[in-house]
């Protein structure tokens, strides 16, 4: 008899948001302590730039720690602790994004071959601040057990405040994972968006790896403009998300950026903020939206197969004005494949990234690779070899859903060659 390997176990982070139900005086203590904690974090900023970056947890603990609690006695000792790991964190970041952003400049030497001036970049550190990181948003951060807890059978949530602790009501997404035997709680955010609070908790959890024997579903994934995915299983069925009232809601966010470029006036800069964190809300909430309905529908033991986009653009032929190009690179695809990933993942299942290389042009019955079969005006693929006649959206998902097919046969890395080619 043999024994089928057991799957392999993964560790997967979600951040869960709970909405918090506080009352007036519990508001009051909330706008308090995210003060307060703020007021800390720039005081411990100014210090770490003094230091030149270096200072590390038992150096904060020796010469920061008790001044912080004689300067913020009602604030808990725990959170004075977490304040450090707050702005170690957000100079981490800093740091990141500026080796990610190097110094250019023109050497002002003229290249021979080319004739073009010489440009050099020099990567850039933390040395390069001339003043301390601030931390201009209210915010707290709450470490599990000692800052914050769930009580009366997970119904509300216990929060340390200055000099007392308040239990709170709550909803929040992900709570089969919050109150999972094997979650792990890590370190809350506390914030306030526009009236409301949410306690942003990671929650680390324990889930089976997807493993090739046992997938049970295959579905290739074309993502586009047009349609924002087509879907082909393995049954044959195809599923088209129309990108229509998506377009058109995009465009009105286009016009109303532009009328506030136009005006430049520190009013119109405002609103212009407003309305990017607005767009990318609503951008997000239709990937969690698509994402989850995939999942849903499909269940565990499933292969999802997404084109990688990278340096990819969409039908370059009809990208004749400034609209259209505008268009091709607003929408985040990448936002929607990181959303599948992990909620594939907490299902057991696997996203796959192929090549985009000739998935729009390959015949799925045949295997011919013309360009020409593909009509961007009708949205009409006619195969002139064999005859076969569908919507080019679904082709790209009938040829996404065949390389799955070829990686669990045992190809590791799938891609279509041009080995079919019409005279």
């Amino acid at each position: 008899m043999i024994k089928r390997k057991e799957a392999s176990i993964v560790k997967q982070t979600l951040t869960a948001k709970i909405r918090l139900y506080p009352t007036n005086e519990q508001i009051a203590s909330f706008k308090a302590i995210t003060k307060e904690y703020q007021r800390l974090c720039n005081i411990v900023s100014q210090w770490y730039f003094d230091e030149h970056f270096s200072a590390n947890q038992k150096v904060f603990q020796k010469v920061m720690y008790r001044y912080l609690r004689s300067e913020s006695p009602k604030i808990n000792s725990q959170m004075v602790q977490s304040t450090y790991r707050t702005v170690k964190a957000r100079y981490d970041a800093v740091e990141t994004q500026l080796y990610q952003h190097p110094y250019r400049y023109d050497t002002e030497v003229i290249d021979e071959k080319t004739g073009k001036h010489i440009w050099k970049s020099v990567p850039r550190t933390l040395e390069w601040l001339w003043k301390p990181v601030r931390f201009k948003r209210p915010q707290a951060d709450y470490v599990h057990g000692s800052n914050y807890s769930f009580v009366k059978n997970c119904t509300m949530i216990s929060l340390n405040v200055l000099g007392e602790r308040i239990k709170v009501s709550f909803k929040a997404d992900y709570l089969d994972d919050l109150f999972s035997a094997n979650a792990k709680l890590g370190t809350a955010k506390l914030v306030q968006l526009k009236k409301h609070w949410f306690l942003h908790v990671p929650v680390t959890i324990e889930v089976d790896e997807w493993e090739k024997l046992r997938n049970r579903h295959i579905v290739g994934i074309d993502r586009g403009l047009r349609q924002i995915m087509t879907v082909y299983d393995e049954k044959g069925k195809t599923k088209f998300f129309n990108g229509k009232q998506i377009t058109y809601r995009r465009k009105k966010f286009a016009y109303l950026r532009k009328r506030l470029q136009s005006a430049g006036t520190k009013s119109a800069k405002r609103h212009l903020k407003r309305l990017a964190g607005r767009e990318n809300r609503w951008m997000e909430d239709i990937n969690h939206r698509l994402s989850k309905t995939l999942v849903q529908h499909y269940g565990a033991n499933t292969l999802f197969v997404l084109e990688d986009l990278t340096n990819v653009s969409f039908d370059e032929k009809n990208q004749g004005t400034r609209d259209r190009n505008r268009d091709l690179h607003s929408w985040s695809f990448y936002d929607l494949q990181v959303k599948l990933t992990y909620k594939a993942q907490a299902r057991q299942s696997q996203v796959l990234m192929v090549s985009a290389k000739y998935t729009s042009q390959r015949c799925p019955k045949c295997g011919q690779i013309y360009k020409e079969n593909r009509n961007h005006v009708l949205h009409c693929y006619d195969c002139a070899y064999c005859g076969f006649r569908t919507n080019d959206d679904r082709i790209g998902a009938m040829n996404l859903y065949e390389l799955g097919k070829q990686y669990l046969a045992g190809n590791e890395h799938p891609k279509f060659e041009l080995n079919y080619v019409a005279d």
